[in-house]
């Protein structure tokens, strides 16, 4: 989170509107943060109308077919499926641009986005900047009154600056995680 996902896909919406593209963007609606109709960046420097999607089927009944790109904030929020729409699109020409988080709150993979990487012709890998120490920071620190938030917690939980952090790798911290004991798979 705070690497500027959200604002560089509103950005390349932008970019095909003005070169006279068709663009439909979507987003889940899960994500009602800061507006329930429209893309918001963390910080409200820009925003945009989407449709809004309850999963990837849903998703397809709202798909216009004019549409030449089609973008998706938040893809962590949809069902795997929507990795199937992502490539039945391209295949059918359109340009599919989505943004989300790769990893989820304790540092896992955070599906669907990582088979989405895997099968992109580009992947963009944006990062923030450690709230902690100032490095470079890959991960999200989720928050539970002003504590790590723990390996058990729920998977899920949409929040902003109140519930999360961008942290980097050594400053990042989740509570009751079981850590492999490093090169343990040289003995």
């Amino acid at each position: 989170m705070f690497s500027g996902k959200t604002e560089e896909l509103l950005r390349r919406v932008r970019r095909a509107q003005i070169a006279g593209q068709c663009v439909q963007l979507f987003k889940p609606r899960l994500d009602d943060r800061y507006d329930k109709e429209q893309v918001v960046t963390h910080y409200g420097q820009a925003s945009a109308s989407a449709e809004i999607a309850d999963g990837s089927q849903d998703l397809c009944r709202k798909l216009r077919p004019a549409m030449s790109v089609i973008a998706i904030d938040e893809v962590q929020f949809f069902d795997d499926k929507i990795v199937d729409v992502c490539l039945y699109l391209a295949r059918e020409g359109k340009r599919v641009i989505v943004s989300g988080l790769d990893q989820d709150y304790r540092g896992d993979p955070f599906e669907p986005m990582p088979r989405l990487m895997a099968l992109a012709e580009q992947v963009d890998k944006l990062r923030a900047i450690c709230i902690v120490c100032g490095a470079p920071a890959t991960r999200t620190q989720r928050l539970i009154d002003g504590k790590p938030a723990r390996n058990d917690d729920p998977l899920i939980l949409v929040g902003g600056v109140e519930s999360y952090q961008a942290r980097c790798r050594r400053c990042h911290r989740v509570t009751g995680k079981r850590m492999r004991k490093p090169y343990a798979f040289l003995k």
